[in-house]
């Protein structure tokens, strides 16, 4: 039996389930390990899907290759990444929703400084990068090109990635063969240096409260506090969709996809011609955020259940990673060289830390606010998984959800700018 117009057979669907499945399993199994209070949690499920995808990728595309000879694998994971990230994102921006808007009139202008701050930390590592490195290489450009992947993958941002690839191809236009060789660099840097990309941030959201032995209690409680007053109940009967919420939450995503797909010209030619948008996740988290801050449109309920929301949130996180590493395991593995994977454990940690000291010395944040606002300025959504379980709070996803936005068009620019600059 087949699908998709005689070409997939069910079967290769199956194979395609069944690994997903596999990996789950394994993967949270993974993450249950503890050392010293600290464990991998959901990331685990990355490892696992990493390792899968070094040792099975072939085979997936074997199975989702169609008659003509094609094949779907890499399509099949890009969707079992964009469904996951979906669900993750758009059950963040509706928890976090009630109190964000309440954060971010407290927080504004931290916030933003905190985002661009932990990019331009990010952009000068990759620029020191460049100066250590760059005598040992026989091509400086296709060299500028691997440390800019490098860092979107340092970065976990596929804005800042795609902005990178855009911007190789416009300045290269004239010799496509080099734009098609710069391009499989920047590809590679950002393989290369995604795995501790996901798994360096995870780990410090978790080491950080430990090593300054924080009183987890009081620190929920300092983030809540930020909810002052309270919001007016709608008086009347609310009418629900359906009981749990459901179609309240496709709606959300589906207006978040419509906005996170509008571009916006950043610059001409001399910049590679990019344009600049919200991306499927920075639209939905923000639709997500108007719907669970107002909770009701008239007398129609747009809130959906709290815990199918928790367990989106959960299914997202699972599905984002395991597309992600299943299709990032097979290039690791393919281009992997210890000096570039340092750049991207360099480029990863120095933000981070930059970041957590501005926060927490200058800008006089909460640790929670802190740690959420790193985890926005990383544009890391798995480390946000991560903290919230940590916290025990999903109030942290409101300082990720109020950095995300700058950090994301930061990257996307200081992404460009090396290019041109270097």
């Amino acid at each position: 039996m087949s699908i998709f117009g005689g070409y997939i057979s069910v079967q290769s669907v199956s194979f395609l389930l069944f690994s997903v499945m596999i990996i789950a399993a394994l993967g949270y199994a993974l993450g249950r390990i503890t050392i010293k209070g600290v464990s991998l949690g959901t990331a685990g499920v990355f490892i696992v899907a990493l390792v899968f995808g070094a040792l099975f990728n072939d085979k997936v595309n074997a199975a989702l290759t169609v008659s003509s000879g094609v094949s779907y694998g890499t399509q099949a994971l890009k969707v079992v990444e964009n469904v996951g990230l979906i669900f993750f994102v758009t059950a963040v921006g509706f928890i976090a929703g009630p109190n964000f808007f309440k954060n971010l009139k407290k927080n504004f202008k931290s916030y933003i400084l905190l985002g661009i701050i932990i990019i331009l930390a990010g952009g000068l590592t990759c620029v020191a990068c460049y100066f250590i490195g760059v005598g040992g290489e026989e091509d400086p450009k296709g060299f500028v090109a691997m440390l800019d992947g490098i860092l979107s993958g340092s970065l976990t941002s596929t804005p800042g990635f795609s902005a990178a690839k855009s911007t190789v191809e416009n300045l290269y236009a004239a010799t496509p063969e080099l734009a098609d060789k710069y391009e499989a660099a920047v590809t590679v840097g950002h393989g290369i240096a995604y795995l501790f990309g996901v798994v360096g941030v995870v780990l410090f959201v978790q080491l950080i409260p430990k090593f300054t032995h924080a009183n987890m209690d009081e620190e929920r409680n300092k983030l809540i506090s930020v909810d002052l007053g309270t919001k007016k109940e709608y008086k009347g009967k609310l009418v629900n969709i359906d009981p749990l919420g459901i179609a309240a939450f496709a709606l959300a995503a589906l207006i978040g996809i419509f906005v996170g797909s509008i571009k916006i010209p950043l610059s001409g030619d001399g910049l590679g011609g990019t344009t600049f948008s919200l991306t499927t996740t920075g639209g939905t988290l923000i639709t997500a955020l108007v719907f669970g801050h107002f909770a009701h449109f008239g007398p129609v309920n747009v809130t959906p259940n709290k815990k199918m929301l928790e367990v989106f949130r959960e299914l997202g996180l699972m599905l984002f990673l395991i597309g992600a590493g299943v299709a990032g395991g097979a290039k690791f593995v393919q281009y992997f060289k210890p000096i570039y994977f340092l750049y991207g454990v360099v480029m990863t940690l120095v933000p981070m830390i930059v970041g957590y000291f501005f926060a927490k010395y200058v800008l006089k944040l909460s640790l929670f606010n802190n740690l959420g606002s790193i985890t926005g300025g990383m544009t890391s959504t798995p480390a946000l998984g991560t903290l919230i379980h940590v916290t025990g709070t999903d109030e942290v996803a409101s300082a990720y959800a109020a950095t995300y936005p700058i950090a994301l068009l930061a990257v996307v620019l200081v992404s460009q700018f090396l290019l041109v600059l270097l």
